[in-house]
């Protein structure tokens, strides 16, 4: 066996492709199925999906005015007091046990404590800030908040 002899199975529905643009008598000729003339008729004339035929685009018509504080903002990952109840055996808390124990998705942003929920055991939390009721909570139950 060699490969100019293999062959399709029988049955499997292989189909020859439409000759275009073999001249008038194949029915594909002259303009080889695309119409007269147009964007769609050209050779490379694609363009991309969200195109609006020369339009002004849409991200060009809206107003760009004022200020966003989008890009400056410190996004911090929420921790509420009652989560912090949660973790057995545990005297001193900061970011890398939060993450260790699910509490936290990811180690390069800044977590923050908020206060709701009661605290109930002594604890000594590390983290990049607090609530002034989360605070006070665990201030409250003998504990430290200490701020990196």
């Amino acid at each position: 066996m060699s490969l100019n002899k293999l062959t399709p199975a029988p049955g499997s529905g292989t189909k020859n492709s439409k000759r275009r643009g073999r001249g008038p008598a194949s029915g594909q000729g002259t303009t080889a199925g695309r119409g007269n003339k147009g964007q769609k008729a050209r050779t490379g004339a694609k363009h991309h999906p969200w195109f609006e035929g020369g339009q002004m685009p849409l991200q060009r018509r809206t107003p760009k005015r004022g200020f966003s504080n989008k890009r400056f903002r410190q996004e911090y990952q929420i921790i509420n007091v009652r989560d912090l109840n949660l973790l057995e055996d545990v005297s001193a808390v900061n970011a890398d046990k939060l993450f260790e124990f699910g509490l936290i998705k990811k180690l390069n942003k800044p977590v923050k404590v908020l206060g709701y929920g009661e605290m109930t055991r002594a604890m000594e939390v590390t983290v990049d800030a607090f609530s002034d009721t989360a605070k006070e909570k665990i201030e409250k139950a003998g504990g430290k908040a200490l701020v990196l």
